[in-house]
């Protein structure tokens, strides 16, 4: 095989054409449950001023502190590359007046995100996302509706065994006691570097994010922040319980629960696919009630979560899916097959005619053989192959062959352009 000498950077990646499929279909099927339910469509620049960042995300996680791609622009203003989207949506609904708008604002996205972060299976410095934002309310319906509609969409892309955790972290006055108790627990112990003191100094929750036997050990044994929770934060958690109890979503508990990101208060969540291996975390999310405000709008609480593109691809098995795919309609109907060189411009002039009908057609354009070109045409998905041979050609002819139940009938060239549009639309 060729090579040029250049590579894709470290820790991205090329999205081939049967990659891309997948991409399309676990978009498009976000895309179809999340208007479904009321959202709508929102996109942002894939660059904001670091600072959105900084306040929101927190300078304590790891995103902040390593995993930034800054730099500065011609006019001397830093500017990041997104490494998440809810920081922007929450930015835009602001800069839009959208809390004017009737509440809750429900909207969705789709996009790339970016972290320097060692690349593992799954995990790449430039990754993909699509999320869901509801800023406007605080009730608890809110934070279950999220989740179970992240339920669904696994469900429907036929991720059976994403297994969801759920906890709550309560609110700022609530953590910010429950923090200096923990910080106290874990500084006792010996288990940590001076790096990861230092962190434990600004944000102890973070250690529970953390690998390492001893340090589990440790975390294990410390307080609960669920055991902290003052009586309102509990309700709320209560009856984000109770509504997901009745929409027959299945869910653990899980304490050391916290989330990478600063923003979140009360419900967290997250879902996890063993098909994912160590790193098994494929999307969740939680409630932000402070986020608006934080970055100079009126006090406003929220909720959301993303999922991951290239993880769900992966749990999927993305080879398995491809043709799938290409068959519920993103690959062309037809294809012709041609081998009679006299038949060509006839064939090329009826494709260019079936997709200006809103019907995909295509025809080789690399020379292959008959049994070349039926390969191909059983690869794309196409629903019809039409085959013209010198003696179809001579009998003014074309052999119309279903690939699914591959049965074959001949057509007149006069009548094709009609029976290929009936059948391509039956």
């Amino acid at each position: 095989m060729p090579e040029s000498g250049f590579q894709a950077p470290r820790g991205t990646y090329d999205l081939l054409p049967e990659q891309a499929a997948v991409r399309r279909r676990i978009v498009e099927t976000a895309r179809s449950l999340l208007e479904g339910a009321g959202f709508g469509q929102i996109e942002t620049p894939i660059f904001e001023d670091t600072d959105l960042f900084r306040r929101t995300v927190g300078e304590a996680t790891d995103i902040v502190s390593k995993e930034m791609y800054t730099f500065t622009d011609r006019s001397d203003r830093s500017l990041t590359l997104r490494p998440e989207g809810t920081a922007p949506v929450c930015r835009a609904y602001i800069e839009h007046g959208m809390h004017k708008l009737p509440q809750p604002v429900k909207l969705w996205y789709a996009g790339p995100m970016f972290r320097y972060e060692a690349p593992q299976a799954g995990r790449y410095r430039q990754h993909s996302q699509v999320g869901a934002e509801v800023i406007g309310s605080d009730d608890p319906a809110v934070d279950a509706e999220l989740i179970d509609l992240l339920a669904q969409l696994y469900a429907q892309l036929g991720l059976e065994d994403a297994t969801l955790y759920i906890s709550s972290i309560g609110e700022a006055r609530t953590r910010a006691a429950y923090a200096a108790e923990l910080r106290d627990h874990l500084l006792k112990s010996d288990a940590f570097d001076a790096e990861q003191r230092a962190r434990i100094e600004v944000n102890p929750m973070r250690a529970f994010d953390w690998g390492g036997d001893r340090i589990r050990e440790v975390t294990e044994g410390a307080p609960k922040l669920l055991d902290r929770l003052e009586p309102d934060d509990r309700e709320h958690f209560d009856q984000v319980q109770r509504l997901l109890d009745a929409a027959g979503v299945q869910y653990e508990l899980d304490p050391r629960l916290v989330r990478g990101l600063d923003y979140y208060t009360r419900t967290v969540f997250e879902f996890r696919s063993e098909a994912l291996g160590a790193q098994s975390g494929v999307g969740g999310g939680g409630r932000y009630d402070r986020l608006v405000e934080e970055i100079g709008g009126p006090p406003t609480p929220g909720a959301g979560w993303a999922t991951g593109l290239e993880r769900i691809a992966q749990a999927l098995d993305s080879r398995a899916d491809a043709g799938a795919v290409a068959a519920d309609g993103t690959g062309p109907a037809v294809v012709f097959v041609l081998t009679e060189p006299a038949a060509r411009e006839h064939a090329f002039g009826l494709a260019s005619e079936l997709r200006r009908a809103g019907v995909g057609a295509t025809l080789d354009l690399g020379g292959r053989s008959l049994k070349g070109q039926m390969k191909q045409a059983d690869r794309s998905g196409a629903a019809l192959a039409v085959i013209i041979g010198p003696d179809e050609w001579a009998r003014e002819a074309a052999a119309v062959r279903d690939l699914g139940a591959q049965q074959q009938d001949e057509v007149s060239l006069a009548d094709l352009r009609d029976r290929l549009l009936e059948r391509a639309r039956s």
